[in-house]
């Protein structure tokens, strides 16, 4: 009798059932992403004008830490936590992006630059440890370490981003969350037209997710002689919140955003 010849994706394909934690990428999934990464901005400005910097920037971190224990936790894609995990990260993303500026006195250039490079790092270390980047392909717990590493790394650039187009460039809000749409889409488009690499045009649109995202949200709850439309960051994070709910609610009874079996 032969011995069965090595597989090296042989732990990878047993843990395929045990690790199938993330969404499908479809358009319930875009539209869901970009609402956490407005929800983020306005709570995060929320808690920072009601509640000591230090015990916001404190009760993110815990947020955000349990959840990201009870993602890690989980043996299957449970979409309340998962997006709720978003949602944290994209609250703490913005607290330390915002504490990097304001404390520490960074420019949102220099920030922007940092996180850039951080988060290229991320990539270069995940795709020479496992060789690919592919959300559909983490069924390891190696590789979701990997994919929250880039998720958080994602946030604070597109924090950054957001800040320094609407600020240091004085482009304000409302005109940088048109930018950053026509950045969100183009990916999009190159892959339509010229066949862009499926892995590439994902996270080059997941990045662009959170500076929109944030933008569309602070010109909705800034107030106007910011450039806003006054809504105030309070009520719109209570209302982003509530139809974030309602989303995720939909897709758990219809399992329309679990990802199938590549």
């Amino acid at each position: 009798m032969q011995p069965k010849p090595y597989n090296p994706d042989r732990s990878v394909q047993s843990g395929m059932n045990r690790v199938k934690k993330l969404p499908e990428i479809t358009l319930l999934f875009w539209i869901i992403k970009l609402l956490t990464t407005g929800m983020g901005e306005t709570t995060s400005d929320y808690l920072a004008h009601h509640l000591s910097p230090v015990i916001a920037v404190a009760l993110g971190g815990i947020g955000l830490a349990v959840i990201l224990l009870i993602q890690f936790g989980v043996r299957k894609y449970v979409p309340w936590v998962y997006w709720l995990a978003i949602i944290m990260v994209a609250i703490f993303g913005t607290m330390i992006a915002d504490v990097i500026h304001v404390k520490l006195g960074i420019s949102y250039v220099a920030s922007t630059v940092g996180f850039s490079v951080l988060l290229g790092m991320v990539f270069a270390v995940w795709y020479a440890t496992e060789k690919t980047l592919s959300i559909h392909h983490i069924y390891t717990f190696r590789r979701e370490l990997f994919y929250w590493a880039a998720v958080m790394a994602t946030f604070a650039l597109g924090t950054a981003a957001g800040d320094m187009t609407a600020s240091t460039l004085g482009m304000g809000y409302f005109a940088s969350a048109l930018l950053f749409a026509v950045l969100f889409a183009l990916p999009a488009l190159v892959y339509w037209r010229s066949g862009l690499n499926t892995v590439g045009a994902f996270w080059l649109a997941y990045i662009m997710t959170r500076p929109l995202g944030a933008s569309v949200a602070d010109w909705l709850g800034k107030p106007q002689e910011r450039g806003g439309v006054g809504f105030g960051t309070g009520p719109t994070s209570l209302v982003l919140a509530m139809i974030i709910a309602g989303f995720v609610a939909y897709v758990t009874y219809s399992g329309k955003d679990h990802q199938q079996m590549q």
